[in-house]
Protein backbone atom coordinates (compact mmCIF):
# COMPACT_ATOMS: atom_id res chain seq x y z
CA UNK A 1 0.00 0.00 0.00
CA UNK A 2 1.25 3.17 -0.90
CA UNK A 3 2.55 5.95 1.26
CA UNK A 4 -0.71 8.75 1.59
CA UNK A 5 2.43 11.45 1.63
CA UNK A 6 3.49 9.79 -2.17
CA UNK A 7 0.00 9.72 -3.40
CA UNK A 8 -0.79 13.43 -2.96
CA UNK A 9 2.93 14.52 -3.40
CA UNK A 10 1.54 12.73 -7.02
CA UNK A 11 -1.50 14.19 -7.36
CA UNK A 12 -0.07 18.07 -7.02
CA UNK A 13 2.19 17.81 -9.42
CA UNK A 14 -0.40 16.41 -11.88
CA UNK A 15 -2.48 19.11 -11.12
CA UNK A 16 0.21 21.79 -11.21
CA UNK A 17 1.33 20.28 -14.49
CA UNK A 18 -2.17 20.37 -15.82
CA UNK A 19 -2.61 24.10 -14.61
CA UNK A 20 0.68 25.05 -16.23
CA UNK A 21 -0.03 23.41 -19.53
CA UNK A 22 -2.95 25.60 -20.03
CA UNK A 23 -1.19 28.94 -19.02
CA UNK A 24 1.82 27.81 -21.55
CA UNK A 25 -0.68 26.69 -24.40
CA UNK A 26 -2.42 30.22 -24.64
CA UNK A 27 1.21 31.75 -24.49
CA UNK A 28 2.61 29.82 -27.80
CA UNK A 29 -0.63 30.63 -29.42
CA UNK A 30 -0.50 34.64 -28.51
CA UNK A 31 3.42 34.28 -29.42
CA UNK A 32 2.68 32.42 -32.89
CA UNK A 33 0.29 34.97 -33.74
CA UNK A 34 2.40 37.92 -32.79
CA UNK A 35 5.16 36.57 -34.82
CA UNK A 36 2.66 36.59 -37.68
CA UNK A 37 1.41 39.81 -37.24
CA UNK A 38 5.20 40.88 -37.29
CA UNK A 39 6.20 39.06 -40.70
CA UNK A 40 3.37 40.79 -42.18
CA UNK A 41 4.66 44.03 -41.16
CA UNK A 42 7.79 43.81 -42.19
CA UNK A 43 6.21 42.64 -45.35
CA UNK A 44 4.55 46.29 -45.66
CA UNK A 45 7.50 48.60 -44.71
CA UNK A 46 9.52 46.73 -46.79
CA UNK A 47 6.98 47.02 -49.92
CA UNK A 48 6.53 50.78 -48.58
CA UNK A 49 10.36 51.42 -48.87
CA UNK A 50 10.43 49.92 -52.17
CA UNK A 51 7.68 52.32 -53.16
CA UNK A 52 9.08 55.27 -51.64
CA UNK A 53 12.91 54.78 -52.91
CA UNK A 54 11.05 54.48 -56.69
CA UNK A 55 9.13 57.98 -55.36
CA UNK A 56 12.02 59.56 -54.56
CA UNK A 57 13.97 58.82 -57.64
CA UNK A 58 11.10 60.51 -59.80
CA UNK A 59 10.30 63.32 -57.63
CA UNK A 60 13.94 64.63 -56.57
CA UNK A 61 14.70 64.82 -60.74
CA UNK A 62 11.67 67.20 -60.92
CA UNK A 63 11.58 70.69 -60.14
CA UNK A 64 8.13 71.80 -59.35
CA UNK A 65 6.67 74.92 -61.11
CA UNK A 66 6.34 78.22 -59.26
CA UNK A 67 2.82 79.33 -58.44
CA UNK A 68 0.93 81.56 -60.88
CA UNK A 69 2.75 79.90 -64.02
CA UNK A 70 1.32 80.52 -67.73
CA UNK A 71 -0.40 77.75 -69.28
CA UNK A 72 1.43 75.64 -71.24
CA UNK A 73 0.34 76.41 -74.63
CA UNK A 74 1.22 80.24 -74.04
CA UNK A 75 5.11 79.47 -73.42
CA UNK A 76 7.06 80.38 -76.26
CA UNK A 77 10.76 78.58 -76.43
CA UNK A 78 13.55 80.02 -78.53
CA UNK A 79 16.70 77.75 -78.07
CA UNK A 80 19.59 80.68 -78.46
CA UNK A 81 17.11 82.52 -75.42
CA UNK A 82 17.56 79.02 -73.60
CA UNK A 83 21.21 79.10 -74.51
CA UNK A 84 21.57 82.52 -72.96
CA UNK A 85 19.94 82.41 -70.21
CA UNK A 86 21.71 79.41 -68.80
CA UNK A 87 24.87 80.90 -69.32
CA UNK A 88 23.28 84.46 -67.31
CA UNK A 89 22.84 81.84 -64.76
CA UNK A 90 26.11 80.42 -64.97
CA UNK A 91 25.26 77.20 -64.94
CA UNK A 92 26.09 74.09 -66.85
CA UNK A 93 24.31 71.57 -68.89
CA UNK A 94 24.35 69.14 -66.18
CA UNK A 95 23.78 71.97 -63.68
CA UNK A 96 20.53 73.14 -65.73
CA UNK A 97 19.63 69.64 -66.28
CA UNK A 98 19.48 68.72 -62.76
CA UNK A 99 17.08 72.05 -62.49
CA UNK A 100 15.10 70.70 -65.08
CA UNK A 101 14.68 66.95 -64.59
CA UNK A 102 16.45 65.88 -67.35
CA UNK A 103 19.48 64.67 -68.68
CA UNK A 104 22.70 67.25 -70.13
CA UNK A 105 22.26 65.67 -73.22
CA UNK A 106 18.84 66.79 -73.78
CA UNK A 107 19.74 70.77 -72.47
CA UNK A 108 22.43 70.31 -76.15
CA UNK A 109 19.86 69.13 -78.14
CA UNK A 110 17.18 71.63 -76.83
CA UNK A 111 19.86 74.39 -77.16
CA UNK A 112 20.91 73.24 -80.59
CA UNK A 113 17.06 73.60 -81.81
CA UNK A 114 17.67 69.74 -82.75
CA UNK A 115 14.88 68.67 -80.35
CA UNK A 116 11.64 70.95 -79.00
CA UNK A 117 11.19 70.31 -74.88
CA UNK A 118 7.15 68.91 -74.03
CA UNK A 119 4.14 71.22 -72.89
CA UNK A 120 5.58 69.54 -69.00
CA UNK A 121 9.01 70.66 -69.50
CA UNK A 122 7.94 74.00 -70.94
CA UNK A 123 6.12 74.62 -67.67
CA UNK A 124 9.17 74.05 -65.89
CA UNK A 125 11.58 75.89 -68.30
CA UNK A 126 9.17 79.08 -67.18
CA UNK A 127 9.67 78.53 -64.21
CA UNK A 128 13.51 78.31 -64.27
CA UNK A 129 13.33 81.61 -66.15
CA UNK A 130 12.27 83.73 -63.22
CA UNK A 131 14.82 82.62 -61.55
CA UNK A 132 18.43 84.77 -60.70
CA UNK A 133 21.37 83.11 -60.18
CA UNK A 134 21.25 82.75 -56.01
CA UNK A 135 17.86 81.18 -56.32
CA UNK A 136 18.96 78.36 -58.98
CA UNK A 137 22.37 77.71 -56.99
CA UNK A 138 20.41 77.32 -53.87
CA UNK A 139 17.66 74.83 -55.66
CA UNK A 140 20.55 72.87 -57.22
CA UNK A 141 22.63 73.24 -53.72
CA UNK A 142 19.01 71.41 -51.95
CA UNK A 143 18.02 69.07 -54.52
CA UNK A 144 21.88 67.56 -54.52
CA UNK A 145 23.93 68.80 -52.02
CA UNK A 146 26.13 65.52 -52.38
CA UNK A 147 26.73 65.81 -56.44
CA UNK A 148 26.46 70.40 -56.70
CA UNK A 149 30.84 70.11 -55.92
CA UNK A 150 31.80 67.50 -58.33
CA UNK A 151 29.44 68.62 -61.24
CA UNK A 152 31.74 71.01 -63.47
Amino acid sequence: MPNIASVLKDEILRLARKEARKEVEGLKKASAQFRSDIATLKRSVSTLDKQLARQGKTASKKVTPIAGTEDSRSIRFSSKGFASHRQRLGLSAFEMGELLGVSAQTIYHWESGATQPRRQQLVVISAVRGMGKREAKVRLASSTPDESTGSE
